[in-house]
């Protein structure tokens, strides 16, 4: 694992120490970064006092099950830190969601090779102390009026991360994608919450082995159901 006090992006780093030949699994931290990435080409907020992780994992999955990989590893994440009584769930399709606000994302790039996934760079952002902005939350605001045992620090938070994002890809290599599908179906908050796609009113029913979002649309007479894919449609917050 590699330690770092400022980076433009710890995904970028640990790509670039792949290709100098470091083994994974493999990490980069960074206390700060300068260019964290989020999902569909959004900048990831990232001051000083959050947890900036990136994991490197050699893979050997089919390119089309890259979404299995999405759900393994933020259920895996989720999954830890309910253990440590934070009842952290996950807003479709890879979100934490904390007390309605988001904790913390996670963002996949992979490589792959004659149509199947070989390497594959699982950045983490949680918010730990550092200030955030709406609608986002940092355990440190969490915990102050909770009486509960409580993370003790950032170190603490960075094992609890890796160890998750190790737990849930094992756990779909272990069991398949439809026992992962449950339990990630078990806490994703998403379910039931009423949408519009294209001008009309829907409600979310699940998710699919894909991936995708299965919304049953309404319409005077008539109703359907659509999957959609992450990007054709922004669920927002509470």
């Amino acid at each position: 694992m590699s330690v770092f006090d400022r980076l433009d992006s710890t995904n970028t780093k640990l790509w670039s120490l792949v290709d100098d030949g470091i083994e994974c699994p493999t990490a980069a931290i960074a206390l700060q970064q300068t260019a964290g990435k989020g999902q569909w080409g959004h900048s990831w907020v990232s001051q000083p006092g959050g947890l900036y992780l990136s994991v490197g994992l050699n893979l050997d999955l089919e390119i089309a099950n890259y979404p299995h990989l999405v759900m393994a590893t933020a259920w895996g994440i989720a999954t830890v830190l309910r253990h440590y009584k934070l009842p952290v769930t996950i807003k479709w399709s890879n979100d934490l969601i904390l007390d309605r606000r988001k904790l913390g994302g996670v963002k996949i790039e992979t490589r792959n090779n004659k149509g199947r996934l070989t390497k594959g760079i699982i950045g983490v952002g949680i918010n730990w102390c550092n200030n955030v902005p709406k609608p986002g939350i940092n355990l440190q605001s969490y915990y102050q009026d909770k009486e509960i045992e409580r993370i003790s620090c950032l170190e603490e938070l960075t094992a609890i991360a890796s160890y998750g994002i190790l737990l849930g890809y094992e756990y779909y290599l272990a069991f398949g994608i439809e026992n992962l599908l449950a339990k990630y179906l078990a806490i994703c908050n998403s379910i039931g919450k009423q949408v519009e796609f294209n001008g009309c009113l829907g409600e979310v029913i699940g998710v699919n082995e894909q991936g995708k979002l299965k919304v049953k649309m309404r319409s005077p007479g008539a109703s359907s159901i659509v999957e959609l894919a992450p990007g054709q449609i922004s669920l927002g917050y509470s």
